[in-house]
């Protein structure tokens, strides 16, 4: 599609909208007015339009413009320019950032900075054009209204206005060719529509499940940025669904997809639900999360298959454990960049579980020291829901926490002998003392050992 196929813009007016100006940024506003007043088209543009139309509260006010890049920062001393792939100007107020865009051209005619993959996906997009180009490039059609404030009206080029009235979510174009250029734009439908609430259009869902392995070229960096989107935004568990529903689960996190295929009293998937449904509540709370938890959450039961596999093998549990979290996380590296800053602790959640069938007193004090502790007892009290016998460790921990250092002490002295561990595949391995070298002395000798032991 170009823009020489669009008919003539559907005009929004301000009386048949429910955007106002009190519900967009006020920084927003600002760039918005200044463009305008030095002569240039800027319009709030995408996501923030999209969910002001729907009720709801954007966080991020992203603009696009006739001014190019070199344009917008000479007007905004607070500006700098970004990006390779999309040229992007970032106009700062304090902590706030807007993003302004230049429309850009499906097409080039040569003059423009254009790269695509042999496969068709799209390697770099700095071409330039007009309003309409930009709207006939831009995804889905209802990231493709515009809002002025020079009338205060609404432009859909691309019949994004009825589609966000019918709750619909449909590519712009041929949906085969709009995934090939960037294969995150599965994974893009499938977060915006259970953010949204909204249905994926027949034409643009029913291609995802066979091109869904195109995501494998996705820079693993953007695909865990991708993730923190989709999982920390307070639709986790919707989004989980539907990966599993469009046969993208596989396609982010391809162990975890294989462990579940054999959950078949359905306790792992179960856990995993659980686990997003608590992020979910703690963001709308207003609380904090962190990946760290939830990866250990989304990678548990890769990490359970792995311990699995290397049981047969007949190593020391300790050793065994440590080479199933690097394994699992090392795997999932190549998909997904997850930081070590967040796979460190994430390892540290998994390694601790084992610790929590121990009641020696040392360790138990030790143990509820630790800077990860109080992360790995949430995930045991998770971990009830796959395995209900946890029920037990997870009342005497959270005890635990309640008491006194004496208390505790005497609570370990009542009850001296270790609890049988409930799950020998994160069973914690006794450790074993190192043998002391015997010396053999005599009335001549010195002091050096005689032989070895």
């Amino acid at each position: 599609m170009t823009h020489a196929d669009l008919p003539a813009p559907r005009i929004v007016s301000r009386d048949a909208h429910n955007i106002s100006r009190k519900q967009i940024s006020q920084n927003a506003l600002r760039v918005l007015y200044k463009l305008n007043e030095a002569g240039f088209d800027a319009y709030l543009v995408g996501g923030a339009v999209r969910d002001l139309l729907v009720g709801g509260h954007p966080k991020d006010f992203d603009v696009a413009t006739s001014a190019t890049p070199e344009q917008v920062k000479a007007l905004f001393r607070n500006c700098r320019l970004i990006g390779r792939r999309f040229r992007l100007a970032h106009v700062i107020y304090g902590p706030e950032i807007i993003e302004v865009a230049t429309f850009r051209a499906n097409t080039d005619d040569g003059t423009g900075d254009r790269e695509l993959h042999e496969g068709g996906r799209l390697l770099r997009d700095n071409v330039y054009g007009t309003i309409e180009d930009d709207a006939v490039r831009r995804d889905f059609t209802v990231n493709a209204l515009y809002y002025g404030v020079r009338d205060f009206a609404v432009l859909d080029y691309v019949g994004g206005w009825e589609d966000v009235q019918h709750r619909t979510l449909r590519l712009i174009g041929d949906p085969e060719q709009r995934y090939r250029e960037d294969p995150v734009r599965m994974l893009r439908a499938v977060r915006l529509a259970a953010k949204l609430g909204f249905a994926i259009d027949p034409a643009s869902a029913e291609l995802i499940p066979r091109l869904a392995p195109l995501i494998a070229e996705a820079p693993p960096a953007r695909l865990f940025d991708e993730m923190l989107k989709m999982f920390l935004a307070g639709h986790g568990e919707t989004s989980f669904d539907a990966l599993a529903q469009h046969g993208l689960l596989a396609a982010v996190f391809p162990e975890t997809a294989a462990a579940l295929v054999d959950d078949h009293d359905g306790r792992q998937r179960a856990m995993l639900r659980k686990a997003l449904a608590n992020t979910d509540e703690r963001v709308r709370s207003g609380k904090t999360v962190t990946p760290a938890f939830l990866f250990a959450a989304l990678l548990w039961p890769a990490f359970r298959r792995e311990l699995g596999l290397l049981a047969e093998k007949g190593l020391d549990p300790m050793a065994m454990q440590q080479r199933a979290a690097d394994r699992v996380t090392l795997h999932q590296a190549h998909r997904i960049a997850m930081p070590r800053r967040f796979s460190i602790p994430m390892q540290e959640i998994w390694l601790l579980q084992a610790r929590f069938d121990i009641r020696q007193r040392k360790r138990v004090f030790r143990l509820l020291a630790h800077p990860r502790f109080r992360a790995a007892y949430d995930f045991l009290a998770l971990r009830v829901t796959e395995q209900p016998e946890l029920a037990e460790p997870v009342a005497f921990w959270t005890e635990a926490q309640t008491l006194s250092h004496d208390g505790l002490a005497e609570r370990l002295a009542a009850a001296p002998h270790p609890v049988a561990p409930a799950d020998e595949t994160i069973a914690a391995a006794p450790r074993k003392r190192p043998r002391r070298r015997r010396r053999h002395t005599s009335a001549s000798d010195s002091g050096t050992p005689d032989t070895a032991p």
